[in-house]
């Protein structure tokens, strides 16, 4: 999941580079998303590990 976070903020930074709001800002807004799901799951695994041991 990390892998395309990176991969939809090089879109993001591409894109705004050149001057594609629209494409840049879905891009942005699904990073964002990926991320916080990230941390979400994150925070997850660290309580049950910390529940397991």
């Amino acid at each position: 999941m990390f892998k395309w976070m990176i991969i939809f903020i090089i879109i993001a930074v591409i894109a705004g580079i050149f001057g594609f709001g629209g494409i840049s800002e879905a891009a942005a807004g699904i990073a964002k998303i990926i991320f916080f799901i990230f941390i979400v799951l994150a925070i997850i695994s660290f309580l049950l590990f910390k529940k397991i041991f």
